[in-house]
């Protein structure tokens, strides 16, 4: 029983191991959409978002949702991204 437990662990890394190659690894995308949101267009459309938020959320019964802010600011954000997040893949 004790050689088929050690056989089985042979084969695949300790968890150790993998959390620590999990920290190393930064998602260069993620750091790009968070230098992006900051950018003058990205902020501007993140207060129309928080606007629409916060104008529905006061309301108890309304049909209004926010989509088209939501869309406006993910289509502005990703539009930054897509001119910076290539330079910083290798």
């Amino acid at each position: 029983m004790v050689l088929e437990d050690k056989m089985i662990l042979n084969g695949e890394p300790d968890e150790e191991e993998e959390e620590e190659e999990e920290e190393d690894m930064v998602d260069p995308l993620e750091s790009v959409r968070e230098k992006c949101e900051q950018s003058e267009h990205c902020v501007h459309a993140r207060e129309r978002l928080e606007a629409c938020e916060s104008r529905v959320g006061s309301r108890s019964a309304t049909t209004e949702d926010c989509t088209e802010e939501l869309f406006d600011f993910l289509h502005a954000r990703d539009h930054c991204v897509a001119h910076k997040v290539f330079q910083s893949v290798k």
